[in-house]
């Protein structure tokens, strides 16, 4: 199942070409996921309860084409694969005209006390059921 996040690119993170920032990119693929799992019931605040953290391990962007201010974006977020310890994610991001502008790959880790941490069945059963 892809899931959307819709936003636009804003003057503040643009870098002095006009063009979003690279370390924004990160910003919006968060907010794209953090929409994800807040719209299946498991939103951070709630994981946060829990005691569990989604940390990135590891983060593989590519910027294809640049994005200007003031471009409204629509983010496209998977899941690639799960296990009740990893999370493999695939995200892009397309102008409104429906262009490909850039994708990214990221690895998480499920966490309790800052070591990994397997989730509970319950808990994959949501994740695996939007795969």
């Amino acid at each position: 199942m892809i899931f959307e996040y819709e936003t636009k690119i804003y003057g503040y993170e643009c870098d002095i070409y006009g063009h979003l920032n690279n370390a924004y990119y990160q910003n919006i693929y968060e907010a794209a996921r953090a929409n994800m799992l807040g719209d299946i019931g498991l939103s951070l605040h709630y994981l946060f309860e829990l005691g569990i953290h989604i940390y990135v391990k590891r983060i593989t962007i590519d910027y294809l084409r640049g994005i200007r201010f003031g471009t409204n974006i629509t983010v496209k977020s998977r899941i690639e694969s799960l296990s009740r310890v990893r999370s493999l994610w695939h995200q892009e991001i397309y102008t409104a005209e429906g262009g490909l502008m850039n994708m990214a790959k990221v690895e998480g880790v499920f966490a309790k006390s800052n070591k990994p941490y397997r989730i509970p069945f319950e808990m994959e059963v949501k994740l695996r059921d939007i795969m």
